[in-house]
């Protein structure tokens, strides 16, 4: 059960870091991206939290108890 959960915790993380990409490569993304010279508030986030999961998710699988 708990390899279960750390697997839909990577599934979670990618899917977050996808957004998080196609968020910074949009038209809004890539003006703020001009104009501030940093991406968005919003897609550093999604990259942030995906990662997160990703590696909460690689431990459970990796060293959570059976």
């Amino acid at each position: 059960m708990k390899k279960a959960m750390g697997v839909v915790c990577v599934v979670a993380g990618v899917f977050l870091i996808v957004w998080g990409y196609n968020l910074s490569q949009s038209i809004g993304g890539q003006f703020q991206q001009i104009f501030t010279g940093s991406p968005g508030d919003k897609s550093m986030w999604l990259y942030l939290s995906g990662l997160v999961l990703c590696a909460a998710g690689m431990y459970q699988i990796y060293f959570g108890k059976k």
